[in-house]
């Protein structure tokens, strides 16, 4: 008997990367090729107070925000869902989510944000070569993308780096695995606009959604 479809919670709150364009294109992308429910949550401002409550009820939370100023009873639910080991997907400013809660960076998705280099030239992504034989990568070849390259010089050591990007001189990871309380993460510093016209960037997440999930 195959398996329902998978419910997918996305939150869309980084004002700087357009998440919600971005995030309603992958949206697409996802329910087009596989059997998903999408249910995107849209913060207008940082200040925004968005009702968390489809949390509760999801299979795999999806976070592309930046600096949100939530508090009290809606960031207790983010991060009760945390503590309960579920599922979880980060896009690029996933590792500041929350300006009330900056250690879900280290905490949860092993990273180590200190910034970023400049702008202007494209990002090489390569596969790491202990990554290869990964499922989460079948289908993604070495491929470019856009924006800036986040600066991680010490992610957690239980994480499994499975891409690195390299700009000009510098080189660092850009996605990696890991299980905070026996939940699957996933994060990657990728996420400019651009790179979701990019296919293997669209194929990667999909199969990062899946992969946390349990069913690849």
């Amino acid at each position: 008997m195959p398996n329902p479809p998978l419910k997918l919670c996305m939150i869309s709150g980084s004002f700087e990367y357009d998440s919600e364009e971005s995030l309603t294109i992958f949206r697409d992308y996802i329910e087009k090729n596989h059997p998903v429910k999408s249910t995107l949550i849209i913060y207008q401002s940082e200040d925004d107070n968005q009702s968390l409550a489809p949390l509760e009820d999801t299979d795999v939370l999806l976070v592309f925000t930046r600096r949100l100023n939530t508090a009290g009873e809606e960031l207790e639910r983010f991060k009760a869902y945390c503590a309960q080991g579920k599922p979880i997907v980060g896009i690029r400013t996933a590792s500041h989510a929350y300006q009330n809660w900056l250690a879900f960076d280290k905490e949860v998705l092993g990273g180590d944000y200190q910034g970023h280099y400049g702008s202007g030239s494209l990002t090489h992504i390569e596969t790491h070569p202990a990554a290869r034989a990964r499922p989460i990568l079948k289908g993604i070849p070495p491929f470019d993308t856009y924006g800036s390259l986040y600066k991680n010089p010490a992610i957690a050591q239980d994480t499994k780096l499975l891409l690195t990007g390299k700009a000009a001189e510098h080189s660092e990871p850009v996605a990696w695995t890991r299980f905070y309380r026996d939940g699957k993460i996933f994060y990657t510093s990728l996420g400019h606009q651009k790179d979701f016209r990019v296919d293997e960037f669209l194929r990667l997440l999909a199969n990062a959604v899946f992969w946390v999930a349990g069913r690849l």
